[in-house]
């Protein structure tokens, strides 16, 4: 399934300028190929458990084995190979005759630029061989390369496997101009696909090896994914890595319980909770490591939002509109894919507080009948909630607020059983002096 563009902004994959995101947190890549694969591996997830699990073994060997990634290969040297198989080359045909007339001194006076040019790209050719050489090599050093790798560089023997590999790879840096021009003719006209090939292969391996660095980096764990058709979640200390100080999460569905309902006072950390689950989920749908001391799941599908909806001033719909509409979308996922995480945050509230309960209540009867997918609906309306007390495959879950001796709030943005009844929006206009200042007269 592919990740929706709201589903990222909502988990804090991508942002606005300026703003960290779970993306930049992860992204440990040493090229853009990699950074661009990572991208686009957090919108299009495994699409089967079997995928998945060869996926995490890659980037698993990556953390295992960091010590064989060489170090021939830089940013530099993929941007050079680029930009050298795009530009256009001096001859037409094969160089030869007054072409090389004068040696390397005169093309370096009379043609400066591109020689330099031709020479430093050659020498980046050579590095990106000796690369991909060692990698193909790694699999003779490290036994039971899980297949996902051993595939790759299985490829990558087999592009290497061109008659000019060895004289880039072996290329003198005191070459004449006549040797650099005439490699550099035959390397861009017989070599490109291979290299294309070759540079395809290392982006894989590359984002294997970033998300890999961040799982070690991080000191996140690799999450076990169940193979059962019965639809669970279980986390241990799960939180939200982009908080410098988070509080940790267990939480726990099971076959027969997998719709959460969500209850506490604004701020008390609802949406918080929903987002670190989100967040972690899908990083173990990308097969790396996730911020909590353990984590399983059944195979999901992927991960959906109803969390941060806007409404359209140009197309003249309302925010209740707009948070209708997209609940639509919601639904229609839900009906027509496998299992999924869908998390809904405080819906309807563009509209009245009956409203809003009638509104949520049915929404919450439809879901149920769908107990194959792992559902968190959030909602400061505690009376839905209480509607559904001893509704079987529900759980009740809350946050709690305290009144401080200062006689401030304080919010411990701990998960606890049961219902939260707690209003305090006027107790915070009071606190804030919002009534005293209406009060007053001019």
């Amino acid at each position: 399934m592919e990740s929706s563009k709201r589903t990222l902004k909502d988990l804090s994959f991508t942002g606005g300028e300026g703003q960290g995101t779970i993306l930049d947190l992860i992204d440990r890549s040493s090229t853009h190929l990699g950074s661009s694969l990572i991208r686009k591996m957090v919108v299009h997830t495994p699409s089967s458990c079997e995928k998945l699990l060869r996926q995490q073994d890659a980037i698993r060997f990556w953390v295992q084995y960091p010590g064989y990634w060489p170090d021939a290969i830089s940013n530099g040297t993929i941007v050079m190979l680029e930009k050298f198989f795009e530009s256009a080359d001096a001859y037409a045909a094969h160089p030869g005759g007054l072409s090389l007339f004068g040696g390397k001194w005169l093309q370096k006076l009379l043609n400066r630029n591109e020689f330099h040019f031709t020479q430093f790209s050659l020498s980046h050719l050579s590095d990106f061989l000796k690369g991909c050489t060692a990698f193909v090599d790694t699999e003779t050093k490290v036994p039971g390369c899980p297949p996902l790798i051993r595939e790759t560089f299985a490829h990558m023997k087999q592009q290497l496997e061109h008659p000019l590999t060895d004289s880039i790879i072996h290329m003198d840096k005191d070459a004449s101009f006549k040797e650099i021009a005439t490699l550099s003719f035959r390397a861009r006209r017989e070599m490109k696909s291979n290299i294309l090939h070759l540079m395809d292969d290392f982006a894989k391996l590359d984002a294997w090896k970033g998300l890999a660095d961040a799982t070690r980096q991080l000191k996140w764990q690799f999450p076990f994914i169940s193979e059962s058709s019965q639809t669970s979640l279980h986390a241990r200390g799960l939180f939200h890595p982009l908080i410098a100080q988070p509080v940790a999460y267990d939480i726990d569905f099971t076959p027969g319980s997998t719709f959460m309902l969500l209850t506490g006072a604004n701020m008390s950390g609802k949406t918080t909770l929903m987002r670190a689950l989100g967040v972690a989920t899908l990083l173990a749908k990308m097969g790396m490591g996730v911020p909590a001391a353990s984590f399983g799941m059944s195979f999901l599908n992927g991960v959906l939002t109803n969390m941060h909806v806007e409404d359209d001033l140009l197309k003249g719909e309302s925010f209740f509109l707009a948070e209708v509409k997209t609940i639509r979308q919601t639904i229609a996922h839900i009906t027509e894919s496998g299992p999924q995480l869908v998390l809904m945050d405080e819906l309807f509230k563009g509209t009245n507080v009956h409203d809003a309960y009638e509104c949520t209540k049915a929404i919450v009867e439809g879901m149920l009948r769908h107990p194959e997918h792992i559902m968190i609906l959030s909602t400061h309306l505690h009376e839905v909630a209480h509607h559904f007390e001893g509704q079987n495959g529900v759980s009740f879950y809350r946050f709690t607020t305290h009144l401080g001796t200062d006689g401030n709030f304080v919010f411990d943005y701990r998960l606890e059983p049961g219902i939260s009844d707690e209003r305090i929006g006027y107790r915070i206009l009071v606190k804030e002096g919002i009534i005293d200042l209406l009060r007053k007269r001019s």
